[in-house]
């Protein structure tokens, strides 16, 4: 079912406050730590809460 990896760019289903909607992922393990991509601000969320938060995968690693 995972279909995201470190450093992929992924949409999630609520934008942030600063209207962005893009992240990109830096840390994954039990937690996964995510980056906005238009303001810089990390925000870490367990797996389960991110997997249901998650939208799609905008951009893998590997491209």
């Amino acid at each position: 079912m995972k279909t995201y990896d470190l450093n992929d760019e992924v949409e999630m289903k609520k934008p942030h406050a600063c209207q962005a909607n893009d992240w990109k992922i830096i840390r994954m393990g039990m937690d996964i730590k995510i980056k906005c991509l238009n303001c810089g601000h990390i925000v870490m969320l367990p797996r389960r809460e991110f997997e249901r938060k998650l939208k799609k995968v905008l951009k893998k690693a590997a491209d």
